[in-house]
């Protein structure tokens, strides 16, 4: 069987070669692998209380919702309504897709019935290792879930399943946090459809160099709900230093988007985050991305505005075109008044 790994080493040779002859070598964009990073625990909440009889139970566990937004933006959460069975058969069939040769998930269009594009690796625009992602990914669209089988099995079942209830559960926070910010607003259900949201499906190769497996970054979204397994490597921002996300096999993590950032005027928080390589595991995640309409206004809820009114359309193409122009992505600072 043809190597299930995307050619890294072939492909970024230059980059490699460049990093080994210089004088000043560092580890890529800073990223201090030899530098001890404090792990941490999330802020753990148990969704089970919003089904109390008790008002100020549910409300508490609401406030609880809204404060992680506010002074993380991140969270965790468990008693989620998806059941251990259909998370351990999604990663199941994720990972039989991804061991497949690298040949196949080029051809995507053939492979899974994906549309063109969907697999991606690497950083194409990198001009540095300081710029390169060591991963792949499955980018699906959530109008294709449920049009694709895979080598003869049963992966859009359970995949199907996942992204179903996950999607259910990123709307029921955006509506607790839209209240909670003082806005009992249906905004989300009617800009975040069906065919504006998606599933990424992700793995990490072991990596034998300090490499990131993600460059720093945040969500251009509104909302994204994250499964991952044991191995850890997910990093974030918080009060300025980066720590290191303790892995919990009860939960789902939560992340505040850029979009609902500046939706709420900065009530809750888009912080950066990013995946590092493991030299000899690989990692697996997935990832629910809860995003608009390319003609969807974003304007923030309340006065006097953090930033100006902006499309996602427009939003995208300013990310894009940082990208291209500078090797990363600026993002909001971009739309400030």
């Amino acid at each position: 069987m043809m190597d299930s790994d995307p050619p890294f080493h072939e492909t970024y040779k230059t980059l490699f070669a460049e990093e080994e002859s210089s004088p000043t070598r560092t580890s890529p964009n800073n990223l201090d692998r030899h530098t001890a990073v404090e792990e941490r625990e999330l802020p753990l909440i148990d969704l089970s209380c919003l089904g109390l009889e008790d008002e100020a139970e549910r409300e508490s566990c609401k406030e609880e919702i809204a404060r992680a937004a506010n002074e993380w933006g991140f969270f965790q959460v468990i008693n989620h309504g998806i059941s251990r069975d259909i998370l351990d058969k999604m990663r199941e069939e994720q990972v039989k897709v991804f061991k497949q040769p690298f040949y196949n998930k080029c051809r995507e269009d053939k492979f899974m019935n994906f549309s063109a594009g969907s697999y991606r690796w690497g950083t194409p625009t990198a001009t540095s290792l300081r710029q390169l992602s060591w991963s792949e990914a499955f980018h699906i669209p959530m109008t294709d879930i449920s049009s694709f089988g895979a080598l003869g099995t049963t992966f859009s079942s359970p995949v199907e399943q996942f992204a179903t209830k996950v999607a259910s559960l990123a709307h029921k926070l955006a509506q607790i946090l839209a209240e909670k910010s003082g806005h009992n607003s249906t905004f989300f259900r009617e800009n975040s459809l069906l065919s504006s949201c998606y599933l990424r499906l992700n793995r990490y190769p072991p990596c034998p160099v300090p490499l990131f497996g993600l460059m720093p970054h945040t969500d251009s979204d509104f909302l994204t709900v994250l499964h991952q397994d044991q191995i850890g490597g997910l990093q974030l921002v918080k009060d300025g230093k980066w720590i290191a996300v303790k892995p919990n096999p009860e939960a789902l993590f939560i992340n505040i988007g850029d979009l609902f950032q500046a939706w709420s005027n900065d009530c809750y928080k888009s912080v950066q985050h990013r995946v590092v390589t493991n030299p000899t595991k690989e990692r697996f995640s997935a990832a629910y991305f809860l995003c608009p309409s390319y003609e969807t206004v974003i304007e923030s809820c309340n006065k006097p505005s953090v930033y100006r009114r902006f499309s996602f359309k427009e939003y995208r193409q300013q990310v894009q075109e940082d990208v291209q122009n500078y090797g990363y992505k600026v993002g909001l600072p971009r739309f400030i008044v």
